[in-house]
């Protein structure tokens, strides 16, 4: 608890003093100090706000709102999935499977930023030369990226104030720990004063930090709840680590849709986005005229846990390590009653991956599979 003391302010100008008077001398004016408690700021940081500075009580139709201006990251699809790209002072917390491709997706974004800002990657858990490895294998010009492999949390912020970068990665908030705490790093504890004292740093400095999270073997980030509620935006990066695809969804984003989704092919050359999903049902064959055919799809449909999962397979689309459409599978979860109902003679139902892709159920028979050929 913050020690009281005793203070005496000028109810003409608002100048404080230890001891009365009767003269102001900020004003000059007589008869004007007044005695009141003044309670010091306490020494301890881990308390403050995490917004910054706490100010003082506001009509909020006085408060003149602005449009938070973008920072485009190079990925188009990542940029889709953050409501348009990285916000100053924000803060993204990127959670996924490991090898999953959490790294190689923020060194190429980091590779990108650095042409014009300053940034700074902070890893945990690999060496310099492991991550000058994979930005040589990867063809990313990082040469601009400032590296630094460290754990300790204070000296992380000592290394923001010498080189005052513009966007921070921090590559895992599970490897951080900080002095102020004895645990070891990894805990309940330490996670999550890392993660605040983290985004305390980028309200007051207007930083924009991404944290990488580790998941549990559920699919949850690793570490406390209140993780997910103190970072600004929040991402899942999912995927088969023995498929070339990964999905990237956004659960929570203070700055944009909730909703979204972006689509990356893992290449020899790293992560590479899908602007084009659609692409991925379709078959590349041509016929001998040289128009597209389409491959031979497969559809079937299963009901589990409440949900109807309806799985399309196409024998000629796909994506190779090199950009190119091959064989792949898609599946979509789709609610229960509602397809019940329309399944068993209510209405027809039409699913469209695209504005030209259909998928067909009629209120009799078994659904179909309608890939137009101008597709």
């Amino acid at each position: 608890m913050s020690k009281l003391k005793t203070a005496y302010e000028c109810t003409a100008c608002g100048a404080k003093f230890n001891k009365w008077a009767g003269k102001c001398t900020g004003c000059n004016a007589w008869n004007t100090l007044q005695e009141g408690i003044e309670r010091a700021a306490p020494v301890n940081t881990r308390y403050q706000a995490l917004a910054g500075t706490t100010t003082q009580v506001q009509q909020l139709g006085s408060i003149n709102p602005q449009d938070t201006p973008r920072i485009p990251t190079g990925i188009e699809e990542f940029d889709r999935v953050l409501g348009g790209g990285l916000v100053a002072g924000g803060v993204v917390l990127l959670g996924g499977d490991p090898g999953i491709g959490k790294s190689t997706l923020l060194l190429q974004a980091m590779a990108s930023l650095a042409q014009q800002h300053t940034v700074l990657y902070v890893t945990g858990e690999e060496s310099a030369g492991q991550v000058a490895m994979r930005a040589q294998r990867l063809e990313a010009p990082a040469d601009a990226v400032h590296l630094l492999p460290e754990i300790r949390l204070e000296a992380i912020l000592d290394a923001l104030d010498s080189i005052a970068p513009s966007i921070v990665v921090v590559d895992s908030i599970q490897t951080l720990y900080t002095d102020q705490m004895q645990s070891a790093p990894g805990s309940v504890g330490q996670v999550r004063e890392c993660a605040a004292m983290l985004t305390r740093t980028a309200k007051t400095k207007g930083i924009t930090i991404i944290l990488v999270g580790h998941v549990t073997k559920d699919g949850q980030l690793a570490g406390p709840r209140v993780l997910e509620h103190i970072v600004d935006t929040v991402l899942y990066f999912e995927g088969d680590t023995h498929s070339a695809f990964r999905l990237i969804r956004a659960v929570k984003n203070r700055f944009g849709a909730a909703n979204e989704l972006g689509v990356f092919a893992m290449t020899d050359k790293g992560l590479k986005g899908v602007s084009n999903p659609a692409a991925l049902f379709l078959s590349q064959a041509h016929d001998p005229s040289g128009k597209p055919v389409a491959g031979q799809v497969t559809i079937s449909l299963s009901a589990a846990a409440g949900q109807w999962q309806l799985s399309v397979r196409d024998d000629g689309a796909g994506f190779d390590a090199h950009g190119d459409v091959r064989n792949r599978k898609h599946i979509v979860v789709l609610d229960h009653q509602v397809l019940d109902l329309e399944l068993h003679g209510v209405a027809p139902v039409e699913l469209a991956c695209c504005t030209k892709c259909i998928t067909h159920f009629p209120p009799t028979g078994q659904p179909v599979f309608r890939p137009p050929a101008a597709c």
